[in-house]
């Protein structure tokens, strides 16, 4: 038996994605006919409708909100940084400051990295340059639309 949960894709008319809707959300958009199936699960129907992976919006939203700073999340560090280690390329599986927490640094997109746990424990309470670690990105504060296409 399949579930009725989990999310699909949303794309706007111009094929620019916007994020991300409930699998309930999706159904209703296409029965109102708001949207499309612009990408399915294979044979899978829905009454007459093919089961949605990605939706493509009839009409052109204009979304100037979407190009506003993001909110911070570590899920979103870690997709910024592509899951790669800022010190040494590797997989990264945790967040770490560049300017430690413990001295006054804050969880903020530019004071924040992904790392690896052995790069992540090595520098540890100290910054980059005090643990002779060259970082091999530069963080930048993400604009919505950016986290919505990483997501």
């Amino acid at each position: 038996m399949t579930t009725l949960s989990g999310s699909v894709l949303l794309y706007n008319a111009s094929f620019e994605p916007m994020g991300r809707v409930s699998f309930q959300h999706a159904v209703r958009m296409l029965v109102r006919e708001v949207a499309v199936v612009h990408e399915a699960h294979g044979e899978r129907m829905i009454g007459p409708y093919q089961w949605p992976r990605a939706l493509r919006l009839v009409r052109y939203v204009a979304t100037k909100w979407l190009y506003r700073p993001a909110g911070y999340t570590r899920r979103a560090v870690l997709a910024r940084d592509r899951h790669r280690c800022g010190y040494c390329g590797g997989h990264a599986d945790t967040v770490d400051h560049l300017f430690p927490r413990s001295r006054g640094g804050g969880w903020t997109w530019l004071n924040t990295v992904a790392a690896c746990g052995p790069c992540n424990e090595r520098k540890g309470n100290r910054t980059p340059e005090e643990a002779g670690m060259r970082l091999r990105v530069v963080p930048f504060h993400p604009t919505r639309a950016q986290v919505a296409a990483w997501s």
